[in-house]
């Protein structure tokens, strides 16, 4: 994690703590995370976004892999394990930066 973008360390380090606050400021004004099939668009929609992942779900979050695919890409794979249906997940985070912040986040 230490060689990762800032934007992108700090994001899990927020994620574990369940800051909305914090991860609100790694994003661009202009962002989209896409999640659960949904696009969240904007400051707005990715606060109701993270609102609504803390308030349904507990978990931890393991990063197992990380690549940087192109100049303002990077793809991180790992697995969640919480209060969710399965109790545990793979999931992949496909970061697109703009400078120091996410312009772009899709989760799969």
């Amino acid at each position: 994690m230490s060689d990762l973008p800032d934007a992108i360390r700090r994001y899990f380090e927020a994620d574990a703590r369940r800051d909305t606050e914090a991860i609100l400021t790694l994003f661009s004004e202009e962002a989209t995370v896409f999640d659960e099939g949904e696009a969240r668009i904007g400051i707005g929609g990715i606060r109701s976004w993270r609102e609504e992942v803390t308030s349904k779900y507990e978990y931890t979050t393991e990063v197992l892999d990380a690549q940087h695919t192109s100049e303002n890409e990077y793809v991180l794979t790992g697995r969640i394990a919480g209060s969710f249906p399965g109790g545990t997940a793979d999931l992949t985070w496909r970061f697109t930066l703009d400078g120091d912040h996410i312009n772009r986040l899709h989760i799969v």
